[in-house]
């Protein structure tokens, strides 16, 4: 077994594949649209749905936004530089709502930023 892929719900698939492909640098590996279900999937990721678990954007037609609730936490990207990482962001627009740093108790660097639906990403900043 493995894990394929993560699921989220969107309210703009354009805005949230430009996030995840221009500011995250994954790629759009493909886009279906589903007209009798009024819904189109968008799955992105840094390498193929073969080789890896990749995300899967969900877009319902008639929904512009959700409510996140509090079970979701985040999701979270390895990075050669967290603080380069946040520099990338915040140049692009994007928002940064924890700023690079060791995390509480203990060494690891991590940041957490934003997309554009409110979902949070986790950067951890690979160990050297």
């Amino acid at each position: 077994m493995r894990l394929l892929h993560t699921m989220l719900r969107v309210g703009d698939l354009d805005r949230s594949i430009a996030f995840y492909t221009d500011l995250l640098g994954m790629k759009l590996l493909r886009r279906n649209d589903y007209p009798d279900g009024k819904f189109t999937l968008a799955f992105v990721g840094y390498e193929d749905e073969r080789d890896g678990t990749v995300l899967e954007l969900t877009h319902n037609w008639d929904t512009p936004s959700y409510d996140l609730g509090t079970g979701f936490g985040h999701l979270a990207v390895e990075v050669e530089d967290a603080y380069a990482a946040c520099d990338k962001i915040k140049a692009q627009g994007g928002k940064v709502v924890r700023e690079a740093g060791p995390m509480k108790h203990g060494t690891t660097v991590i940041a957490f930023v934003e997309d554009p639906d409110g979902y949070k990403i986790e950067f951890i900043q690979k160990k050297k």
